[in-house]
C-alpha cells in the first residue's frame, strides 16, 4: 500500500486579524411581539392628554394602537400641516430631494408614508420627515398624516428613524452635534456616555463640532482616524461639549497644515481628487497598527502634526497618487 501523504497542517491565524463580530441569531417566527388582536386592543392604557391635545391643536385622532413589536402605544392622526416642523437638530433640507418627492406624490395624487412625530409645546416635531413634510407644502397641502408617539425622547432619535433620504457623513455628524446641544440647552443631565444609544459614534460628535467651525471640512479624509481614537466621554453633557470644541480645533489646524502641503503638491502638477486623501493617508501612522490600544487624540493630530512638517513633496511619484483612488467624496468635501 502506497504511504499516506503527512496530513497539512492549517495555517496558524494570524494574532492582529480583527476578531468578527458574532453572526446575529435569527429569531423563531411569531416569538416577539404582540398578535394582530393584542395590538388593536383597546385593554390598554392610552395617552387621553395627547388624543385631547390633537383635537384642541385643530388635528384628528384615526386610531389608537399598540406598536406591534415593543407594544408602545402609538397615535395615527391627522394633523394641521401648519402646526408640523422639523426637529431644530436635523440635516440641512436638500432641495432637489424635496422636489423629487413633490413629483412623485403629485404624480401619484397621493401621500402614503407618514411622518413619525411628537409634541412639543403645541407644535409637532418630526425627526424623519422633514423632506415629506416640506413636499407636502410646495404641493399645497393643508394637513400631513402622522404616526405621534406619547414619548418627547424620541425626538432625538434622528439617526435611527430617518430612512427617506440616506446620510453623508457631513449630515450625521451636523445632527449629532446639534443634538447634543440641543440636550443641553433643554438642561438634560448626564455624562455624554449615557446618550450614546442617540449619538451612535463618537467621532460624530468630533466631526460635527468641526463642520460648525468649517462648513467645507474634508471629514472623509480624517474620519478612519478619528473614529479610532475617540470614545464618548465620561463627562457631564457640557464639559463633553467644551471638549468637542476644542478637538474640533485640532482638527482644524491639522487640516491648515494638510491643506499646506496639497497645494505645494498641485504647484508640482499633481493633480487628484483624491489628493487630500492622499496626504493623510499619509501621516496617519494609525493604518500600520492592527492591534492594541490606539494613543489618545491629542496624542495622534501631534505626531501627524510633526509628520506634515516633515513632509517632503519632492519624494511624491504621481503613480504614488494613481494608486489611492478610493470611493466617492463626499458632496461638500474641498481637496485644496
Amino acid at each position: 500500500m502506497a504511504a499516506k501523504s503527512p496530513r497539512k497542517s492549517a495555517p496558524a491565524k494570524s494574532k492582529s486579524a480583527t476578531p468578527r463580530k458574532p453572526r446575529r441569531k435569527k429569531a423563531e417566527p411569531k416569538s416577539r411581539g404582540l398578535s394582530a388582536a393584542d395590538v388593536a386592543s383597546e385593554s390598554v392604557a392610552f395617552p387621553d392628554e395627547l388624543l385631547q391635545a390633537v383635537r384642541h391643536d385643530g388635528g384628528e385622532v384615526l386610531a389608537v394602537y399598540r406598536d406591534p413589536l415593543g407594544g408602545h402605544p402609538v397615535v395615527f392622526a391627522v394633523l394641521p400641516i401648519d402646526k408640523v416642523e422639523p426637529t431644530p437638530y436635523q440635516r440641512d433640507l436638500s432641495e432637489p430631494h424635496v422636489k423629487r418627492l413633490a413629483t412623485a406624490m403629485e404624480r401619484l395624487d397621493r401621500f402614503l408614508d407618514p411622518v413619525i412625530a411628537v409634541r412639543v409645546q403645541g407644535h409637532y416635531w418630526t425627526p424623519n420627515g422633514n423632506h415629506r413634510l416640506h413636499a407636502s407644502r410646495m404641493l399645497g397641502a393643508k394637513s400631513i398624516v402622522a404616526l405621534l408617539l406619547p414619548e418627547e425622547d424620541v425626538a432625538y432619535q434622528i439617526l435611527a428613524l430617518n430612512t427617506e433620504k440616506a446620510h453623508n457623513l457631513k449630515e450625521r455628524s451636523l445632527e449629532v452635534i446639534r443634538m447634543a446641544r440641543g440636550l443641553v440647552g433643554a438642561g438634560r443631565p448626564g455624562k455624554e456616555s449615557a446618550y450614546g444609544h442617540l449619538f451612535e459614534e463618537p467621532s460624530f460628535l468630533t466631526l460635527g463640532a468641526t463642520y460648525e467651525k468649517r462648513p467645507r471640512y474634508s471629514a472623509g479624509a480624517y474620519h478612519p482616524f478619528v473614529k479610532r481614537v475617540e470614545g464618548f466621554q465620561e463627562l457631564p453633557l457640557p464639559e463633553a461639549l467644551a471638549l468637542r470644541d476644542a478637538r474640533a480645533d485640532r482638527l482644524l489646524e491639522l487640516d491648515d497644515a494638510v491643506v499646506a502641503i496639497v497645494a505645494a503638491l498641485k504647484e508640482r502638477g499633481l493633480q487628484s481628487p483624491y489628493l487630500k486623501n492622499f496626504v493623510v493617508a499619509r501621516l496617519n501612522f494609525l493604518r500600520f497598527r492592527k492591534d492594541g490600544v490606539p494613543p489618545t487624540f491629542d496624542a495622534t493630530v501631534d505626531r501627524m502634526l510633526a509628520s506634515a512638517k516633515r513632509f517632503n513633496v519632492d519624494k511624491v511619484r504621481r503613480e504614488d497618487i494613481g494608486r489611492m483612488g478610493g470611493g466617492p467624496l463626499e458632496p461638500d468635501e474641498e481637496q485644496a
